[in-house]
């Protein structure tokens, strides 16, 4: 022990000498102490205020708690500080704290280099050669064989310096463990709830915690025994030139633990896959385009001696003239873009390619998880462990019949009450945005007037260049858009804050019991918040109308609002609309959010870093004045992309485009992201964690509804279907084409039928119109014409139709999910080669850990035969024993 100390001694005076460090003119941008050997580990800071003595007597007993636990404390007094108020307490963790708290962790540490030869090269491997980053950003580390961490076994592994032996994202994490565990209470009065850090946060005894970045993000650390990581992450992975290159997921890993590199890797794996989506959804674009010119329907609409003779009937009451078809030469050419035959093929390649991406995620996270050693890594201690606000609210105690011990618990009553005020309160709030939905409708019916009534022939040029491009259903359904998206946004915002309240009002036991409750909460309130009106314009517009002289009204005949009708061209390019101002406006909306606003706060920041003398400006004060990563960070942002892997996979049939739209977000998200992490956030807590969580549930969930909604999408919004049963049944003449399909898809009816409450008024009629020689009028529907005996009924060709929608729902249905099931079957979760290289590292610590046993044995028998020895040469000998003991040997 005496030479270990003189070592230490030496080390440290070298250490000293060769940093240039001493009391009297330190460099203060440092992550160590002021002796410049022990590491900084972890940081608390506070400030005196009014409750000062209470706080004080917390904080003192807190860390002669600490320090009996084994943990080196130092404090920088408030004058030492930037702003003369705040006091640092430093901690680090001796070798020894490390050590018995990764045997409880059962962190795995390396025991031998790995023997497994590397992937051989993939040929033309050159070509991604501008994508790659420097070897030794992508693999911070060797590859070694690892074994859970054993205290009584510290000669197995491979232990250099012990200092340097744990890497600071696993010494972060052990201190955490030790503070959200050390009591702040007195010996002589144990009370339990009186225990963690976190209580000391929300009761303000400290204002914050936090591991120490290790260097500044635009330099690299002075120090030459600094790992300078952050300034490599930033230099190599959150710049936005950097957009086209891999990400250094080791490094992540390394910096930030598995939790935030598992994200980061689903994250990059997500975009990879976008990019084949998005070029399927550009080369089917590019087909509307090229076929632009054979759609005969829109040519026929447009054409004066066919779209222009078609007089249609009233689109709403008294304010809605007659109009000729041709007025929507426009729109049926906008409509033609997105529904055209290319869009059933890209319908059923999403619901194929949904597959692919979770299954090829699968096989991504688990290389991760052996690459990352998360295959034994168990969760159950987090999933026991019991949230400190769930220990203080209940009061009553039970056995555990599992630990033998007494522990909080719930009554059932109070449970029940709690989960009924839950389930009212989100289904108020589901009911509040069907209402905000249903007002919306209700603008566009009463809207949609006042536009037709605008846009009609006026003698103003002006007038009429605007009504000749914009119409009033495109007119209507931008600002109805608009509209719904600012409401979102509103109840977005505030339902935020109401389901982190009904969710501590339930007191969930366990942290993943808290987030799993708070993720299904906020992920159905934001799937009916953001795809609602989507569903009505897709499911919903056009499909209950009527017909003139039987219409059908939104809240009855007296409330005088029509239900809307589908423009000829079909509701297809109103609910492309509809997707593209959402989801345009949600993708835009969130990284002005994410990128401007911490910009500013940035640009501050770096100012205020780079004007100060690192002999002043410290390391922890760096850190303190950046922002706290809360435990709800991850929540938000894979909440952001599972949102948004809902608008390109649920209505992708009406949006070709919208992967693209998704992809270039994505490649600015994930620089937003590493951005922010490498210089707005303090550095996270270490976690660990296998997977994403229940976020690949519900990733799974919505694969499977998107196969449904694009089906009945192609059915029922699209024109495709009725034009297939023209095409083939009811074409006229012996060749099959398309010509008369405008004339076929319209019915009907007398003029002198329409009840006086439909009819336009006086002076709304255009000045084409005249009623002597104009007898009827014509409106989108298959029924028979008046003065059949079956007017106005449901012609067969309707049925033929329908029959034809529901054929195509259950082929295409089929086809894709016994495609998607056999994808599914043929691609394994794990890789082969990574199952063979698991069983190998398991083979290789049993064989290592037994021989090592065995060496074990052998010395401590060899010793304790040498001291019987020197035993029996005092004492008579002794024969038996020394052949039992070389039995034993």
């Amino acid at each position: 022990p005496g030479d270990r100390l003189n070592g230490f001694e030496n080390g440290k005076t070298q250490l000293f000498n060769s940093r240039g460090i001493d009391k009297l003119g330190q460099n203060r941008d440092s992550v160590y102490f002021r002796d410049g050997v022990r590491r900084i580990d972890f940081v608390l800071s506070y400030v005196d205020d009014k409750d000062g003595d209470k706080k004080a007597e917390r904080r003192r007993e807190f860390e002669a708690n600490l320090e009996k636990a084994g943990l080196e404390l130092e404090t920088e007094d408030k004058s030492e500080s930037d702003d003369r108020k705040t006091y640092y307490l430093k901690i680090h963790a001796p070798w020894e704290v490390l050590a018995t708290y990764a045997d409880v962790l059962k962190i795995k540490v390396p025991f031998k280099a790995s023997d497994i030869p590397k992937a051989r090269e993939v040929p033309l491997e050159w070509l991604t050669h501008p994508f790659r980053l420097p070897d030794n950003i992508m693999r911070p580390e060797p590859d070694y064989f690892t074994a859970p961490f054993d205290k009584s076994k510290v000669d197995f592994f491979l232990i250099d310096d012990k200092d340097t032996f744990f890497p600071p994202s696993t010494r972060n994490r052990i201190v955490y463990y030790i503070l959200t565990r050390c009591p702040y209470y007195k010996e002589d009065r144990k009370e339990k709830d009186k225990t963690g850090i976190n209580r000391l946060l929300n009761n303000g005894t400290y204002t914050s915690a936090y591991p120490l970045h290790d260097c500044k993000y635009w330099k690299k650390a002075q120090d030459m025994q600094c790992e300078s990581e952050r300034y490599h992450l930033y230099k190599y992975w959150a710049r936005f030139l950097c957009f086209y290159k891999e990400q250094p997921l080791n490094l992540i890993k390394k910096y930030y633990g598995e939790k935030i590199g598992i994200y980061f890797a689903w994250l990059g794996f997500y975009t990879e896959m976008l990019f084949f989506a998005a070029v399927m959804g550009v080369i089917c674009f590019v087909y509307g385009v090229l076929s632009y010119e054979d759609n005969i329907t829109s040519k026929e609409i447009c054409d004066p001696k066919i779209g222009g003779m078609i007089v249609m009937c009233p689109l709403c009451d008294k304010k809605c003239s007659y109009w000729k078809l041709n007025s929507t030469c426009l729109s049926s050419w906008q409509s033609h873009l997105f529904d055209n035959e290319g869009t059933v093929f890209f319908a059923i390649f999403m619901g194929i390619w949904v597959t692919l991406f979770l299954e090829f995620w699968k096989r991504r996270q688990a290389r991760l998880e052996y690459e990352w050693d998360l295959v034994d890594f168990e969760e159950e201690q987090q999933q026991l462990q019991i949230r400190p606000e769930y220990e203080l609210k209940c009061t009553g105690r039970r056995l555990n019949r599992i630990t033998q011990e007494m522990e909080p618990y719930l009554p059932f009553p109070s449970k029940c009450a709690r989960f009924c005020l839950s389930g009212a309160t989100v289904l108020f709030w589901t009911c509040l945005i069907v209402a905000c939905i249903m007002g919306v409708i209700a603008y566009r019916l009463a809207v949609y007037a006042a536009f037709a009534s605008i846009m009609k022939d006026s003698p103003t040029s002006k007038i009429q260049l605007v009504g000749s491009l914009i119409t009033p259903q495109l007119a209507t359904s931008v600002t109805a858009s608009c509209i719904n998206f600012v409401i979102i946004l509103i109840l977005n915002f505030l339902y935020e804050h109401v389901a982190i309240w009904i969710t501590d009002m339930e007191i969930p036991k366990t942290h993943l019991e808290y987030e799993n409750k708070l993720t299904m909460k906020m992920f159905m309130f934001q799937f009916v918040n953001y795809y609602s009106s989507c569903f009505y314009v897709a499911f919903f517009k056009g499909k209950f109308v009527g017909y003139p002289g039987n219409y059908t009204y939104m809240f009855g005949k007296w409330s005088k609002l029509r239900n809307e009708e589908c423009a000829p061209g079909g509701c297809l390019i109103e609910l492309t609309t509809q997707l593209l101002i959402v989801m345009a406006g949600k993708q835009m909306v969130g990284n002005v959010q994410e990128a401007l606003l911490p910009l500013l706060r940035n640009w501050w920041g770096s100012r205020k870093g780079r004007s100060h003398p690192e002999s002043t400006y410290s390391r922890w004060e760096q850190d303190h004045d950046l922002q706290n990563f809360s435990q709800f960070g991850l929540f938000y942002e894979y909440l952001e992309m599972v949102i948004q892997f809902g608008f390109i996979t649920l209505f992708v049939a009406s949006f070709p485009l919208a992967p693209l739209l998704a992809l270039f977000n994505n490649i600015l998200e994930v620089r937003v992201d590493a951005w922010k992490f490498t210089t707005q956030f303090r550095r996270p807590v270490a976690a660990k964690s296998r997977n994403i969580g229940a976020w690949e549930e519900i990733l799974n969930v919505v694969a499977i509804l998107s196969v449904v909604t694009n089906a009945f999408i192609m059915a029922f919004t699209s024109d495709m279907i009725p034009r297939l049963v023209y095409l083939y049944a009811y074409h006229p003449g012996d060749e099959a084409t398309m010509r008369g399909y405008i004339t076929n898809s319209l019915s009907l009816y007398n003029i002198s039928q329409i009840p006086e409450s439909n009819l336009p008024e006086a002076g709304e009629n255009p000045s084409w119109f005249n009623s002597s020689t104009i007898t009827t009028c014509s409106y989108r529907d298959y029924r028979y014409p008046p003065g059949h005996e079956k007017q106005y009924t449901h012609n067969m060709q309707f049925w033929h139709i329908l029959a034809a929608k529901l054929a195509f729902i259950i082929i295409m249905e089929h086809v894709v999910f016994v495609v998607k099931f056999f994808v599914a079957w043929l691609i394994p979760d794990v890789p082969t080669e990574v199952k063979a290289r698991i069983k190998r590292e398991r083979f290789l610590v049993q064989e290592y850990l037994h021989n090592y046993e065995v060496e074990k044995l052998k010395m401590q028998l060899s010793q304790s035969f040498c001291l019987s020895t020197e035993t029996a040469s005092l004492l008579p000998s002794s024969p038996s024993k020394h052949q039992v003991l070389s039995e034993c040997i």
